[in-house]
Order: C-alpha cells, then structure tokens, then sequence
C-alpha cells in the first residue's frame, strides 16, 4: 500500500539546515563550496580534545573526541571563527551525567514540539492532495509542496542549539550501532538517536525543492486512474464495471488478484489489466485515457474511440520517468551535505533502513533463486490447471477470500463502511477482536480517525504525544468497496504501530520502530485478517501451511521489483546526466533482466517488463526495498505470536521502539531477519498439502 506519510519522514532526515547559497551553482561546484564551508582545521579540533580532556575524566574521552569532530563538520564561518569554535565546544561540553541527562529531557521535549506542530500544519496544507475532494488547483499544489519547517534547522544552527546536541550526543554509525548497542541501556539508546539528529546542514533552499518536488510526484500517481468500464476486449466487449475507476498500481493489481474467483471472465479480466500495466510501463498508455472515462479503449490494437468511431491517440511517452529522474535530481543533491550518507543509497539503507544494502539485496537474491519458488509454482500450476503467466506473479488463491467473488465482498464492504465516519466508529471493535482490551482498544482509537482518501489510501502517523494519526482509504458514492477495505485494514495496522510507539514508548527519541519494514509488517499482520474481521474467516487447520505460501510467494514477487528498484537508482548514478527517455529504456531493460533471470523459467514471457509497474518506484524514493524486508519480518511475527494473544505480544515487540532492526528482532521473536524460517516454513507447507 501507499505510505505516504514517509514524506516528512524523508524530510526529517534532510532537515539538518543552514542556509548556504546555492543558487544555480552546478554539482561539483557546490561540492567544492561545502569543502570551502568546512574551514575547522585538525589543529582546532585537537585544541578542543586537549583542553577537554585535562578537566574531565579519562572516560569521556570518546564523548569529547566524538563531538569535537562532529561539531567541526557543521560549522562554517557564519557560525564564527575557528577560535570561536574552540571557545563554544569547551564552553558547553557537559560531562556530569545528572547535567546531561538534563540537557537530553529539554532538546528531547522541545524537538517534540517542532516535529508535532509543524507537522499538523504539514498535514492540513496537504489535505486538497490527499482528501477526496474538488479537483486540484495550481495553488494547492504551491501550498502541499511547501515545507513549512525547511527554516527550523537553520535557526538551530544559528541559535547554536545544533551544535549543542552535536557537541554532547555523539553520532555512532551502523557498525558501531551494531556492536554496542546489545549492551545499552534504555537511556543510551536514546542519547544515540539523539546523535543521529544533527549529521548533515542541507540548505532550506534544497529542503523546499524536495518537498516540491516528492509532492509532485504523489500528485501525479494520485491522479493516475484508469476506467475500467471503458476497456474493450478482443471483441470489442466491455468485461469490467462501468463505474470502475483504478488507481496505478495499487487498483489494478488487487483488481488481477480478485478475478482468480471469477470463473467465467476471470482470466481474459486478467490479461486486459496485464496489457494495461505493461502499456504504463513502456509509456505506449493513451494519454487521453489517465484519469478520463470519455475514451472506450482497445486494450490489445492500443486504440481509443469516441461514440464508436477511432480517433487520434497520443502516448504520454515518458512522463513517468521524467517524474522518477526529477526526484533523482533533487535527492542526488543531497550528496554534498551527508557526510556519513554520501548517496541516496546509502541514506535508504544504511540511515533508514540501517541493514547494509549488500545483506538485504543477498537476502532477496537467495529466496527468489531458491528451488522452493519452482515447487510452489508447480503448486500454484495444479491448482489454477493452466500454465502460469507473468500476471500469475500476484496468484492470491492461498488466501480464504480467494474463493469469494469480488462482488459480494464489496456488497458487504459497502453496506458495513458507507463512509468515512463508520469505519471510524468500527475500529475499537477492530482492535477488540484482535485481542485488544476495551479499555485499551478505545485509548488507541481515541487517537486515530479517519479521512476518505484521493489516491488509494494511506496511514499519516502524528509527530507529538496525544496528537491524532489519519487513516486515509478510498470511499465511493456506494460506499466502501473491497478494495478500499482491504488497504483500510492495512492502513489501520500502521496506525496502531504509529499510535503505540508515539505514545507508549519511554522516550520520545525512541519512538517509532526501527524502519519502515517494521511498520509495513505490522499493516500485514493486519491486513491477512481482513476477512475474519468481516467474520467470514472459518478455522482450518491448514491455514498455516497456506500462510507460509502465501508470504512466500508476495516475496517472491515484490523482491524482484525492489531488485529492479535498486538497480534503477545505481544505473541513474552511473548516468546522472540521462534523459527520460534513456531512463525509460534503461527501467525496461533492467526489469527484463531481473525478469529473465529469475522468473522467465517459472512464469514465462522472456522480457517481460511487469517489474518496472510499482508505483512506488516513480513517488516515493527507494522505498520498495521496505515491503519485502516486511514480509519476512511479519512471517517470523506471525510464527512468534502464533497460539498467543496478538495483542500483548504486538505491544510488548512496538514499545522497544527505533533500535537498529536485528537488536529488535531479537528482542522480539529471539532471532535476526532471515529467510530461513519462511523457506523452512514453506517446504513443510508443501510436503503437508500435496
């Protein structure tokens, strides 16, 4: 599902601001100007440690020379002189741990102030993008892509407040993390990520040109429809609803996912939305046909007519990859200022992520090459008594909703949620059936409510204790449909997550979960119960055999797409001077790579380019890799809270908060993130059910 809300997150991370003039200065250019800024020499650094290290005891000695550098890599001449530095630095390094502790609880309180007000305001600009509504007009869009909290880290540097935290909370890397963190206590984990927050001053020009930018980007897949109702089969027919209105990716792919129930079109169904994922992706799409019911289109010849006669058709070409290359652009631009993170690859996996790109691409190589992807296929072949096809890459018929049409979900959908205010209403009873207490179910309901959403949905958490988080989904004029349920449900998962760890975490530098894998399991965990939260689901004591297919199988098919994701962004950082149609060729020429080597044995279609449909890749930067982190993370939950209540044992993994993922994994199910168990999990499925 769509996780709009890692915008701000994003910008957090690039909100280490001061104001550098950038102008119309070129990359190198800039690069050579940050290296001019940084005018701290060794030699005052050293000064720093020295005088330091003569009045306070030998074991702050790292603390010292931690926070002298640190200080040194953000300062410029702006904020003084070299001497000056010296002077600030002995000046203000605390070394009585009841002081520090004191300095930690006001930065701690006050950043929580900055995150949660700017954050309302960030919320209710952005509302004429986000909420079901009139059309968007020019000024909401100048408004949604401003940044009203880009000035905020310039006046922390200015005031010294930056530099303060820099100087007293050292910054530790992932390896470092890694190696001592199993060891600290609470309060040091917390003073770590206190240190993760000044590492970089990016200007509050480029974080004003992200926001713009990363909006745009949403705006343009938020409106990126298709009419169902419109396409014409083969034989010129029309298979699909009339009033069917689907959102790319999302839309389309669970609309394929829900046609293995119907008997009679199900199929062709598929093939039609197969045909209209790959026109997006090779831009060959009618533009009159984005957003716009007045066309019937013939999905096979690519033609379009009006009161049934043919008319001119013109492709949208390559706006897609212009989208993707201009969030290239402006995330690239980052590079000068992240000392630690020199490339957005790096920030995706070594900051955000904080699992090393290298384990994470091993991790997705070795499941979907596993000769257990071959053995589920031939499964998967037996049950559908037809060869697979590249569509089959989202077969959904280990689920029980599988067997149930479409169209009687959503008569029940519909007439259960016919707006926004009843699935609001229906979400304690939610929570209560899944194990949560009255008491407790209201208080986390108390502070999530519910929007109807413009694009496909999404879970917008809050920033400051006690503040609401907007669970967004899709509701028709009839009401709710299956579709807009099942993310709602998702959705809703999010929100519990970002509700328990916002509110019942211990510090509020530790709230949230380690990255956003985590969060996208929970939403899972969530999700898969969509059926028995209508009370449809009936026991069956095979369900944890087709538990373990299915996570398997949504792997296989969403590690494929981070693959090409990955690859994209590294091809884009061998040709940073591409153009959108070189960056078009080259998307299609990576997924048919990927494609070929571990899915053309098994689905078929030598080439296909259906890797390269995600929407995510075009909005959101890099943050695929995330979904299928998030599968594994949530099959070793489920088997963790398996014969347990989910509830206590959601709640006692969430309150670890943001430590780095394997020390909260282990802390959780006992064991790192791993394919091993799926693998294990999934040949035992097979062995049981043949």
């Amino acid at each position: 599902m769509i996780k709009k809300y890692v915008l701000p997150i994003i910008l957090l991370m690039v909100a280490s601001v001061s104001v550098i003039a950038i102008g119309g200065c070129s990359e190198n250019s800039k690069t050579s100007e940050m290296k001019d800024e940084i005018f701290i020499t060794q030699q005052s650094v050293d000064n720093v440690i020295d005088a330091l290290s003569k009045t306070t005891p030998d074991d702050q000695l790292f603390r010292i020379e931690r926070g002298a550098q640190q200080v040194a890599s953000l300062w410029r001449h702006q904020d003084g002189t070299a001497q000056e530095y010296e002077t600030f630095c002995i000046e203000n390094f605390i070394a009585d741990s009841h002081l520090l502790s004191q300095l930690f609880d006001k930065l701690e309180h006050n950043f929580e102030l900055f995150n949660g007000y700017f954050h309302r305001i960030n919320l209710k600009l952005k509302e004429p993008l986000h909420l079901d509504g009139p059309a968007i007009q020019p000024i909401d869009m100048m408004f949604g892509g401003y940044d009203v909290s880009a000035h905020l880290n310039d006046d922390m540097y200015s005031s010294k407040i930056a530099f303060i935290t820099a100087l007293n909370f050292p910054f530790y890397s992932l390896d470092e993390k890694t190696e001592l963190g199993n060891n600290w206590t609470r309060q040091q984990w917390a003073y770590a990520r206190m240190g993760d927050r000044f590492i970089s001053r990016v200007p509050a020009a480029l974080q004003q040109d992200i926001s713009r930018t990363l909006t745009n980007a949403d705006t343009y897949i938020a409106d990126y429809n298709i009419y169902m109702g419109q396409l014409l089969n083969k034989d010129g027919k029309k298979l699909f609803p009339a009033d069917m209105k689907l959102i790319t990716h999302w839309g389309l792919r669970d609309e394929l996912k829900s046609n293995y129930a119907d008997a009679e079109h199900g199929l062709e169904k598929q093939r039609m939305v197969y045909q209209v994922m790959k026109r997006i992706v090779d831009q060959t799409i009618p533009q009159q046909v984005i957003n716009d019911g007045t066309y019937e289109w013939d999905i096979q010849n690519n033609k379009i007519y009006s009161d049934g006669k043919e008319i001119a058709s013109t492709p949208e070409l390559h706006k897609r990859y212009e989208v993707l290359l201009k969030n290239f652009h402006v995330m690239k631009q980052l590079d000068p200022y992240s000392v630690h993170y020199p490339t957005q690859l790096e920030r995706s996996f070594d900051s955000r992520m904080e699992v090393p790109q290298k384990d994470v691409e091993t991790l997705f190589t070795n499941l979907v090459s596993s000769p257990m992807v071959k053995e589920v296929a031939a499964f998967i072949e037996s049950r559908l008594a037809r060869p697979l096809e590249p569509f089959d890459i989202w077969y959904n018929g280990f689920k029980s909703r599988g067997s149930i049409s479409e169209d009687k979900l959503t008569a029940l959908t519909s007439k259960k949620y016919p707006n926004a205010a009843a699935l609001e209403a229906d979400l304690p009873r939610i929570l209560q059936d899944l194990g949560w207490s009255a008491q407790k179910a209201k208080e986390i309901t108390s502070l999530i409510t519910v929007d109807a959403s413009r694009g496909a949905g999404h879970a917008w958490g809050a920033s400051m204790r006690n503040d609401v988080a907007h669970l967004r989904t899709r509701i028709g004029e009839d009401g709710m449909d299956y579709k807009g349920y099942n993310i709602a449900v998702h959705e809703f998962g999010h929100n519990v997550e970002q509700t328990i760890t916002l509110n019942d975490v211990d510090y509020y530098m530790l709230s949230g979960v380690p990255n956003t894998s985590f969060t996208e399991a929970i939403a899972f965990l969530f999700q898969k119960r969509d059926m028995e939260l209508l009370g449809l689901q009936e026991t069956n004591p095979e369900d944890d055999h087709y538990l373990a297919l299915d996570n398997f199988w949504s792997s296989y098919e969403i590690m494929g797409v981070s693959l090409v994701d990955i690859q994209v962004w590294e091809w884009m950082y061998a040709n940073p001077d591409a153009t959108p149609s070189q960056l078009k060729e080259a998307v299609m020429t990576i997924a048919k790579d990927v494609w070929n080597k571990y899915y053309a044995d098994v689905l078929g279609g030598n080439d296909e380019t259906l890797l390269g449909i995600y929407s995510h890749m075009i909005d959101n930067p890099l943050y695929l890799p995330n979904y299928p982190m998030g599968h594994l993370i949530d099959f070793q939950i489920e088997q963790q809270v398996s014969g347990k209540n989910m509830a206590s044992e959601v709640e006692r993994m969430l309150v670890q908060g943001s430590i780095i993922p394997q020390q909260w994994m282990k802390g959780a199910v006992g064991q790192e993130i791993s394919i091993d168990p799926l693998l294990k999990a999934t040949k035992e499925a097979l062995d049981a059910l043949k």
